[in-house]
């Protein structure tokens, strides 16, 4: 729950079988590396135990079932894998690799030991250059997900015609990207001369992971601006929920308004991580928060903080093992919703709340080097996922690409959405 999502195909681990005549490599280094992938490919074809060739190490991080699950993953978004496009050796134990897919080129680092029998000990696969890949082929299988899906990539500028759009203006959960508003509040503040970033606060509340700063001592000090990096770059629901308590719920609840959301009511009053995990936590309370209007809701919630304030030892937290009330408790946005939020960011004069942004930009190097500026929050929990990147042409020009699906019924999967994620971002214009 509100765990900060990785963009998990950066680690994936994926082995492939090379072409015929196809490695570029030459020399022994590179031979050798060539015959490890021979023998990879034989693992997976079922002739060779994996144990002959993965090293112990290896195997405990990404067993055989990790593997197959994987490739099954790409070969959906990617077609059937044909071979090694090239292999250039880095030096006796290391190359890089490009693989060919029926749809894409996938480019990866593999890795031996560097003593007999040189096993694999490595193999990550890092970007996909899609083949004869369009628009409507991406859209046929966003909408064929399970559940219900939302997506914009698009110029900043609403005025500026969209890249891609699917329902764009429908709400969905959006799990920790709800931190967007806390951060962009709170830049406000700093513009307006409230605060300065070195303000010192402490460690007064604390909220259930994600995040590590509910372990840090009581009353310890820190910045406000080092909550905020924690709050976005590993989702600290702490760190969060003591940045909404330091601005106000007026105060996040206004820049959410001043940012043009659509549809306030489904996210109003603006919840802490914690207050929806108490909710979460015992449905007879969630009931009464749902059907009391929003004065009702506002009494139950000043209760709350009379009764706990910021200790999750009071609140029995849910268990999460399946969707639970994403409908109806959390926090809500459309992807047109995220792109004002974004705009707002973007607006201000003072760069902290970008560079923020960019401590953690859940994308491979190759893809950043595409975009002179590329930031990233995201948000997860059972049957909610959502990837938002705020980007930057070599041009200055502004871009958002948001994706949210939503499923009541069972979880999503993360490396799906991942991978749809970076074949969109290839049709930048």
């Amino acid at each position: 729950m509100l765990s900060r999502l990785l963009f998990t195909f950066l680690a994936v681990v994926l082995v492939l079988q090379p072409a015929t005549g196809t490695v570029s490599a030459q020399t022994s280094e590179g031979n050798t590396l060539q015959q490890r992938a021979v023998d990879v490919v034989s693992v997976f074809q079922g002739r060779t135990a994996a144990e002959d060739v993965f090293d112990d190490a290896f195997l405990a991080q990404v067993p055989p079932a990790q593997l197959e699950q994987i490739n099954r993953q790409l070969t959906a978004q990617f077609g059937d894998i044909i071979g090694v496009e090239s292999l250039e050796a880095n030096g006796p134990t290391s190359a890089k690799i490009v693989f060919r897919f029926e749809r894409a080129l996938g480019t990866a680092s593999m890795n031996i030991t560097g003593a007999e029998p040189f096993k694999v000990n490595g193999l990550l696969l890092q970007t996909f250059d899609p083949i004869d890949d369009d628009l409507a082929k991406i859209r046929t299988e966003l909408e064929a997900l399970p559940g219900s899906v939302g997506v914009l990539f698009s110029p900043l500028d609403p005025s500026a015609k969209a890249v891609f759009s699917l329902n764009d203006d429908d709400q969905f959960a959006i799990g920790s990207t709800f931190k967007l508003y806390i951060l962009s509040a709170l830049a406000r503040s700093v513009e307006n001369g409230e605060r300065n970033w070195s303000d010192i606060v402490t460690i007064n509340r604390r909220s259930f992971p994600s995040g590590m700063m509910q372990n840090w001592p009581e009353d310890a000090p820190v910045t406000i601006q080092t909550l905020a990096t924690m709050m976005i770059s590993i989702s600290d629901n702490t760190a969060t929920d003591i940045l909404l308590h330091e601005l106000g719920r007026n105060a996040v609840e206004s820049e959410l308004l001043s940012s043009g959301h659509s549809q306030p009511g489904r996210t109003l009053p603006f919840l802490s991580t914690l207050e929806l995990f108490a909710l979460k936590g015992s449905p007879s309370n969630a009931a009464k928060y749902i059907a009391a209007d929003d004065v009702g809701k506002r009494r139950i919630l000043l209760d709350f903080e009379d009764d706990v304030g910021g200790d999750p030892d009071q609140i029995t937290p849910p268990r999460f093992s399946s969707p639970t009330q994403i409908d109806t408790l959390e926090w809500f946005a459309s992807a047109r919703d995220i792109q004002g939020i974004m705009q707002r960011i973007t607006d201000l004069t003072d760069p902290t709340a970008r560079t923020i942004l960019a401590v953690s930009n859940a994308m491979p190097e190759a893809r950043v080097k595409d975009w002179s500026y590329v930031g990233y929050k995201g948000g997860s929990e059972p049957g909610v996922l959502n990837l938002t990147w705020l980007l930057q042409s070599k041009t200055g020009k502004w871009h958002v690409l948001t994706l949210s699906w939503n499923n009541t019924e069972a979880d999503v999967d993360k490396t799906t959405l991942d991978l749809l994620a970076q074949r969109l971002i290839t049709f930048a214009k």
